[in-house]
């Protein structure tokens, strides 16, 4: 395999994980949230904001953490038939899969850029009380697609050379 895709692949690799290893503490902050939506219902007036907020919170949550997962197998598969199968047949299955993926987040990102371009046009904001503006959440959307693409690429990229035996 050629050094520049060594390259790429491990560059990628360290982003997903820093970023990744970030988002985990997004949860502290959800929990954050989350409590004080109850303690200010429970006891002052409640709180606006604390309702979208988590969903802005979650959303960075899953969508920067997917990368990361999908770098150490952590994410959902079928194990079926696939935990029988050897190291060889798996990443030959993978690369194949990956394909559909690729597809997938390709459409994704393209109408999340469309969805984040009117959004900024616009100035988009939710229809709730607290009326937020929509376009960070969605940057952050894309930017997050985006990472899952490059993650993605890299490990068709070790499943390429798996199959051709090359050891990472």
């Amino acid at each position: 395999m050629p050094l520049f895709l060594k390259r790429y692949v491990l560059l990628v690799e360290a982003t997903s994980r820093r970023v990744g290893e970030a988002a985990m503490y997004l949860v502290f902050v959800l929990m954050a949230i989350l409590l004080y939506s109850a303690f200010s219902k429970a006891f002052l007036l409640p709180a606006l904001w604390t309702l979208e907020m988590a969903q802005f919170t979650m959303v960075a949550y899953y969508i920067l953490g997917g990368p990361y997962s999908m770098q150490r197998g952590e994410h959902v598969r079928m194990d079926l038939l696939y935990s029988t199968w050897s190291p060889r047949t798996k990443a030959m299955i993978d690369v194949v899969t990956v394909l559909f993926l690729l597809f997938y987040l390709g459409v994704l990102l393209y109408g999340g850029i469309n969805s984040t371009t009117y959004a900024l046009v616009v100035s988009e904001r939710s229809y709730s009380a607290w009326a937020p503006y929509m376009a960070p959440i969605k940057i952050l959307m894309c930017l997050g697609v985006v990472l899952m693409i490059l993650q993605t690429t890299a490990v068709m990229l070790r499943d390429i050379a798996s199959v051709r035996g090359i050891e990472f």
